[in-house]
Order: C-alpha cells, then structure tokens, then sequence
C-alpha cells in the first residue's frame, strides 16, 4: 500500500508540468504587463503627484531654510561686527577718560602745590611783618625804658627834679636824633 501510493504520487508528478519560477509563462507576464500598468495610472494620477509635491515643498522648506540660515549668520557676523566697533570705541572713550582723568589730577596737584606755596608766603610774609612789628615794639619799649632810665639817672645825679614831661620830650628828641641803625645794634 505504500507502494502504491507512493507510484500514485510518481504519477501525478510526472503528468504536472514542470515550471518554476525563471520559467516564462505568457499568461502570467500578460497579467502582470496589466495589472503593472494599472497600478502605474492609478499611481501617477492620485499618490505621484502628491508625493511629488510633498518633496518639492520638503525641497524648498529645506532651500528656504538653508537661506535663513546664511541670513541669520550675516546679520550675526554684521552683529558681532558692530558690537565688537562698540567695544573698540567704549576702550577709546575709556582710555580718553583716563587720560582726562590724569591730566585733571595732575592740574589739581598742580594747582594745590601752587596754592600751598602762596599760602606759605603769605605766611612767611605775615610772620616776617609780625616779627618787625614786634622788633619795633620792643625797640619803642626798650627806648621808653631808657628814657626812663636816663631821667632817673640824671636826676640823681643832678638832684634837682626837673619836670617829668619835659625831661622826657628832651629825652625822646635827643634819642629820635641819632640813627636807628645805632640803636639797633
């Protein structure tokens, strides 16, 4: 029985054509001519264009990007340009101010030092005429005394009391006469 089922099978194979895949057939290539060519008109009529359309939009979105982009890194290099002449012409007002600063400095020390100076003789010349009016009180002082000194010693010498007014003025006259370059010494 396996015997003749396996014959059986022998049999059935060998009436079956033989064809496989690389084998053409030219029913099968007819339809499939056709069914090719009514998926490429379906095709191109309803998903090509879209899908075309959908990459030429993706394409431009891309172009348009990409134009963005070279706009956007002139304006930043235009940017960074003008900032950075910004920075350049903030270090020149600095450094100006600085020099400004320096020489206004240097104007008031200038101007204080100078101001100290007269301010020193102004008090060198104060402190010269105090120093002269208090030689000349002292000259007038020591001249009273010895007046004072010479009427007293003339009138014990002479003993007789002149009048005390008088003898000054004759005193004062006869001092008054001789030099004061005499009685400063």
């Amino acid at each position: 029985m396996l015997i003749q089922e396996h014959g059986a099978a022998a049999a059935a194979e060998a009436a079956a054509p033989k064809g496989g895949l690389l084998t053409p057939s030219g029913g099968l290539m007819f339809w499939t001519l056709i069914i090719f060519l009514l998926l490429f008109f379906i095709l191109s009529r309803y998903a090509f264009k879209p899908i075309t359309a959908a990459v030429e939009a993706r394409e431009k979105a891309l172009e348009d990007a990409i134009a963005g982009a070279k706009a956007d890194r002139e304006a930043a290099a235009q940017l960074l340009a003008e900032h950075r002449a910004q920075i350049e012409g903030a270090r020149a007002e600095a450094q100006k101010l600085i020099v400004e600063g320096r020489q206004i400095g240097e104007k008031v020390r200038s101007d204080m030092i100078e101001e100290t100076r007269a301010q020193q003789q102004d008090m060198l010349e104060r402190a010269r005429r105090e120093i002269e009016g208090e030689k000349q009180r002292a000259i007038a002082e020591l001249r009273r005394e010895a007046v004072d000194l010479a009427i007293a010693g003339a009138g014990k010498v002479i003993e007789k009391n002149l009048d005390d007014a008088s003898n000054r003025r004759i005193v004062e006259s006869f001092l008054s006469s001789i030099p004061a370059q005499q009685t400063g010494r």
